[in-house]
């Protein structure tokens, strides 16, 4: 899941460093505002690939689809990349369980089988 979810995270600090090239056209916001926001987005977004599986780590990574979604009312292409985004994060979390479920049972079975093979005795 970690593997996932972080490069869902990876994908979000470029979306978030691009948005804020767009933004900074806006008459209605200030550059300094823009890179303050931005700058918080990108900083999280790669902070949360190393606490993804702490507790607490995949409801700040939610935070952060929400916040995506609603940066969609600055910058209204983020709408639908927020969507995105949250799509993926969803599915990062939902196979990458999935996946790491699957490791889990192969790695017991080898072991089980490992452990019932009597070592080789010169």
């Amino acid at each position: 899941m970690r593997t996932l979810c972080a490069s869902t995270l990876i994908g979000e600090f470029f979306v978030i460093g691009f948005a804020g090239l767009v933004a900074m056209k806006s008459d209605d916001l200030s550059m300094g505002t823009v890179w303050t926001v931005c700058g918080i987005g990108m900083l999280l977004s790669v902070l949360l690939c190393g606490v993804i599986t702490r507790p607490g780590g995949l409801q700040l990574g939610w935070a952060l689809q929400i916040a995506l979604l609603l940066s969609g009312f600055f910058v209204p292409m983020m709408f639908i990349l927020g969507v995105a985004f949250t799509a993926l994060w969803w599915a990062s979390i939902h196979y990458g369980r999935k996946i790491d479920e699957a490791k889990a049972r192969w790695a017991a079975l080898a072991e089980a089988q490992g452990s019932t093979e009597a070592p080789a005795q010169g």
